[in-house]
Order: structure tokens, then sequence, then C-alpha cells
């Protein structure tokens, strides 16, 4: 074939040849003269030489490849009726992970095989996806940023209705109007598995040791306001941050992983928080890991700080969703007491100093840390230790105004008394449990009674503030739990689901429903209460 043409180029006047020349091999139809399965056809020699491509065989015509490799013609009449759409294996599907290729381990032009579930850098020849395609005969690629579907190697752009369910488990959306009625349905979604599960009531992959992270992602899920704030990514898209920033990094993970744990149509019935873990990693300069257990109470009080701040907020003047929604405020009344050891008349004599007067401070807050009792060492009859309880309005008396605990640094001594001002929408409480010293860390086993619902904080109120307040009664959403020894023990939470009014129990990928008398006999460590409306007073009033 090649041999003819060359003969029929060179047997043209050199007018023509020249001419010919001077065209590209792209002209031509590839490089180096015709491409295989095309003759071409001589014209006399005073008209314009042209190429004409005649097809060798009829059957071969529909299937004429428009497509020139490292280019594809966005109207090619395959990309309607791929015969490939058949092989793609939605069970193998997984999003939740980094966007890595798998062999060059960059994340800039990724591809995930839909056949294996691979990811893959590029489409061009040489590109790893490219020679995927050709070795494993996957055909079928999607672009991970692009979210635009692609058939390999004949690389062409694939148009298929039947394809958005996977474009939507990988960037799910939320209208106004879902939002909305998030909250008001008890609907069940079934996975691509067959498994039924309630959106937002979705277990979370424990990686490692990462349970204690899972427990506070899978609670601030489930806070309405915070949740709808993250579901729209319009709330936070357009925020300015400074060049270099990484913080931000948190806010995008966060706002994905709260996309996928409501999303309706998910393939499997649970997510895996990599993606937002490895922000938590990067953004906290591995303090926090998920190799390693970490402290719940010290995850979120870093997590809502980091958060509020990566949306633009400060300290005192500029608010965001997280301090609309769980900040509070506090009066500190602060007294410095003189050293036990000094004798009674010189004592009297310090107090009379202005060093030694109560001071008071105005405060915020994001959660409040109640006291437990010291736990008794003592045993039973039969040779167990009684595990003390608690009423939780018995601790919530340290903020009364009128309780006074002595707090002890290194050189000085403090007596403190709290009173509340202002009570969020969203209040957290953590109950310490845990002390440290310079061995080991202690656990305190006591048990808190406390009411699911119906908790009236008016009381903690100066009397000054309590006026503006209408609403002070608190019911519970979430109750973080920790089992087991200090450091090695595991967490698992209770969530509420306001669409059914049912209680679950959340613990890495386990789901289970729970009654809500069982929640009250758990080691409670961290909580989160909603403040009532007065839509919900009255109802309650009238129930």
């Amino acid at each position: 074939m090649s041999g003819r043409v060359k003969r029929e180029r060179d047997s043209r006047p050199p007018s023509v040849r020249s001419s010919l020349s001077s065209r590209g091999p792209q002209e031509l139809g590839g490089e180096g003269g015709a491409p295989r399965g095309l003759r071409v056809k001589r014209e006399p020699a005073d008209e314009e030489p042209r190429v004409k491509q005649e097809p060798l065989d009829e059957e071969d015509d529909d299937d004429e490849p428009t497509v020139k490799y490292g280019r594809f013609d966005p109207e090619d009449r395959r990309s309607r009726h791929c015969p490939y759409l058949d092989t793609i294996n939605k069970s193998v599907l997984d999003f939740d992970f980094e966007k890595l290729c798998s062999i060059s381990l960059s994340h800039i032009n990724v591809y995930a095989c839909l056949v294996c579930g691979k990811y893959f850098q590029g489409r061009g020849l040489k590109s790893h996806a490219y020679i995927h395609s050709v070795q494993f005969s996957h055909h079928v690629f999607l672009n991970l940023h692009t979210l635009k579907f692609y058939c390999l190697p004949d690389n062409y752009e694939i148009i298929d209705s039947s394809l958005e369910d996977i474009t939507y488990v990988l960037k799910p959306t939320f209208t106004k109007q879902h939002i909305s009625n998030l909250d008001k349905q008890a609907k069940l979604s079934r996975a691509y598995d067959g498994t039924t599960y309630l959106p937002g009531i979705v277990g979370l992959n424990n990686i490692k040791a990462n349970d204690y992270a899972n427990a506070i992602l899978q609670a601030l899920s489930n806070v309405p306001p915070l949740r709808n704030y993250f579901l729209e990514e319009e709330n936070y898209k357009n925020i300015k941050r400074p060049p270099g920033d990484i913080m931000f990094l948190l806010v995008q993970r966060f706002g994905e992983l709260m996309r996928k744990l409501w999303n309706p149509r998910n393939f499997k019935a649970h997510v895996s928080p990599h993606e937002m873990l490895q922000a938590v990693v990067l953004c906290s300069k591995k303090n926090f890991q998920i190799t390693k257990q970490g402290d719940g109470v010290d995850f979120l009080s870093w997590f809502l700080n980091a958060l509020h701040s990566a949306l633009g907020g400060t300290k005192k003047k500029k608010k965001t969703i997280v301090t609309d929604v769980f900040q509070g405020s506090m009066r500190i009344f602060t007294k410095k007491l003189p050293h036990p050891d000094l004798p009674a008349e010189e004592k009297e004599q310090l107090l009379q100093n202005d060093e030694y007067q109560e001071k008071m401070v105005e405060s915020t807050f994001m959660y409040l840390t109640l006291d437990l009792p010291t736990a008794p060492l003592y045993k039973d009859e039969k040779e167990q230790l009684i595990i003390p309880q608690v009423p939780l309005f018995n601790i919530l008396a340290k903020f009364n105004g009128i309780t006074e605990k002595e707090y002890k640094t290194y050189k000085e001594n403090f007596l403190k008394r709290f009173q509340l001002t202002k009570l969020p929408p969203y209040l957290i409480f953590c109950i310490k449990r845990f002390t440290k010293n310079n061995f080991f860390v202690e656990k305190n086993p006591t048990i808190v009674n406390f009411p699911i619902t119906n908790v009236d904080l008016r009381e903690y109120l100066s009397e000054e503030v309590q006026a503006v307040h209408k609403n002070t009664t608190y019911d519970l959403i979430a109750n973080i739990v920790h089992d087991g020894k200090p450091t090695e023990g595991a967490y698992r939470i209770h969530v509420l689901h306001h669409g059914t009014g049912k209680w679950y129990e959340l613990q890495d990928l386990q789901v289970t429903d729970i009654l809500p008398q069982m929640i009250t006999l758990s080691e409670a460590y961290i909580q989160i209460w909603k403040r009532r409306d007065s839509k919900e007073e009255t109802n309650q009033q009238g129930a």
C-alpha cells in the first residue's frame, strides 16, 4: 500500500509534488502520508490537487474514526453509542479516597477507570490511563475534576444520561428545597449492593485509630444549621484566603464529607473519611493522626476553632456559622488566694491588697467543661469497685454564679466562679473524665444521670439577661461515649435522627437503633444539646 502511494506521488509533475509536500502530515491523514485503509486518488495536473479518502470496506464506514491521537471531535457519533458501557462495575467504585494516580501518585488530571475502580493520570498516547486501557481492555474512564466520561484508547467523550448516578456519587449536590426537607422525612435509601440506610445515619470507616475523630464528625453532621451550611458549596467557596493558606482545605473536605454522609443515592451504606482525616493531619501539623488514638475533646476544640478561622472568622468581631451555632458567653469571677503556708496574720494583710480582690471578665465559650466528683476508691462486699452516679444538675452548679472552685497553678492559687450570660442555639457539654499527671492518665468512671429532653438552664443565667432569653430549654441530640481504658479505649456515639425521632448508635461502620433509656447508662463524654424554639415549646406543652 505504502509503495503504491509513493509511486503515484513520484509520477506527478514537480509543481504538484511541491504543493503536496508543503501541506503538513496532518492534512494527509497522519504522519508519513495516508492512513491505513485509505486510497489516494490521482487528480489531473491542471486542477488543485486534493486527497480523497475512500474506505476499503463499506461495512467500516459507520465506524470511521474522527479522532486523532491527543484530540477528539465533540461531534463524534460514538459519543452517544459507546459499546463499552456495560463493562462499568459500580460495585468497585469508591470516590472517598485521595484522588491520586495509582502509578505516578500525581493529583493532576486524574481519571478513574470505571471497570476496576483504580485511578490513573492523563489520557494521551503515553499516559497511565491510556496504557491501562490497552493492557487490560478497560475502556470507560471518568475525569475526577471535570466529571466528563471518556472511552480509551479511542479517546472520545461519552455522553449518556445513565452515567449521572456515578457523577452524583462523586459530587453530590443539594437544592435548598432538598435541604429544608432533610429533617422532615424518614425515607430509607437503598445502596447499590442492596443494603438500606438512613441518609445522615451512616457508618464511618475506622482506618486504624481514628474513631475519636469519627465520633466528633458524626456529631457535627447531625447539627442541622452547621450541616445545611456545608451541604451548599456556594456558602463558602468564594471566601478569600491568604496565598499559601492550607487551612481552607479543612473547610472543603468537611463540606465534601457532609454531602457524602447525607447523599441519598450512595453506592454503599458507609463512608470513608480518608480525605477529611488527611486534611486534619496536615492542618493540625500531625497533632491529630489516623494511626494514633486522640482525645475527643481536644479534637473538637481544635476543629471548631480551625473551621472558624478558615471561614474568615476572628476572635472578637467577625462571626461565622461556627460561632453562630455554638458560641455562648459567661462572666468569670477570679480571686487570688495567699499561699496556704503563710501565717494567718500575713494572709489577712494580703487579702486587703487590690491584687487579692475579686476581678470579673466577660468571656466567650464554644463548650462548657463539667467537672465530675472524685470517684471513691473503696470496694463493695463483692470486692468490686462501686461506680458512683451523679445527677447532671449537680455538675452544672459550677455555672450558677455562686459555687466557687479552687484552681492551682505552679506558683499561685485562685478561687473562680462562673455565670452564664448568653446561651447558644446548640450547647456542647464536655464531661471531664480524664486527669493527667506526670506519670499516667486516670479515667473517672462516674455515670452522669441526665434526662434526654427538657433541661432548663434559666437558673444559670444572670438575672439581667434572663428576660432577654425567651427559650432556655434544651433537648439532647448527640451523646459521645468513651469505653475502656484512658489511652486505648474506643469511642461510640448516640445520635437523634430528626426525621424519624429515633435514636441510633454508631461505632465505626456499625449502625444500630437504641432505646433512649439505654443512652443514660453510658459513660458520656461529650454531649450536644439543641435549644427549643417557640414552636417546639408550644408543641411540647400541647403534648
